[in-house]
């Protein structure tokens, strides 16, 4: 497949952009066979934008703060999508909820990473609520973006233990390690078709994922 046949990728981004270099680089490798078109922020102060710029991707801030409600802030993305012919979204720490302005159009072809083995703890904190909890483990989801905020049927998900001398900031720091590995991994599902949103389940080579995502290991790849 030539570059120019490769599905067109949207990287939406507020902060540092680790995730969208894991994307870049899969992208550069071949292991994701697909382009990244445009990344969006919604943050102008986002180091992502210079990661996007450095390599040689569109990026472009489209701040929400300009705009009276979160519909209208999902046009103006969905116009920059379409002006761009982008065939599949990627967010990778877009710290806005959506509306269904976003995410009809691109159901089933939207993916999210989220900090935290799903079903537990969606929304923010997720680390420090699992330290406070006391629990064993941590990590990191791949789900489909659905209108239930991280709620969508999660795709693949990723566990490291907790340490007991761990702190909010440095489990993080392990789950990132794993975000980095299973999100283009999940992309690369997607750009090949084998992945799939059928109702309210995901689909992996015509198989149900399970409720909490397939269990990454290394062999996936």
């Amino acid at each position: 497949m030539t570059k120019a046949a490769q599905p067109r990728l949207a990287v939406l981004i507020s902060g540092r952009g680790s995730n969208l270099q894991a994307i870049i680089d899969a992208c550069a490798s071949g292991e994701l066979p697909a382009q990244i078109a445009l990344v969006i922020s919604n943050n102008p102060d986002a180091a992502g934008l210079q990661r996007a710029e450095r390599a040689g991707i569109v990026a472009v801030c489209i701040d929400h703060r300009e705009f009276g409600s979160r519909e209208a802030f999902d046009e103006a993305l969905v116009s920059e999508l379409r002006a761009h012919a982008v065939d599949l979204v990627i967010l990778a720490g877009f710290m806005r909820i959506l509306t269904s302005v976003l995410i009809e159009p691109y159901l089933g072809r939207m993916l999210n990473i989220h900090p935290s083995l799903l079903p537990r703890y969606p929304g923010l904190n997720t680390h420090q609520r699992a330290l406070d909890a006391g629990d064993s483990e941590a990590g990191a989801t791949v789900h489909f973006v659905t209108e239930q905020l991280d709620g969508g049927p999660p795709v693949l998900q990723a566990s490291v233990p907790i340490l007991p001398r761990d702190t909010a900031d440095s489990l993080a720091d392990r789950v990132a390690v794993q975000e980095h590995a299973i999100y283009p991994l999940a992309a690369r599902w997607l750009v090949q078709g084998r992945l799939v949103l059928e109702g309210q389940y995901a689909t992996l080579d015509g198989t149900a994922i399970p409720s909490t995502g397939i269990p990454y290991t290394p062999a996936l790849e």
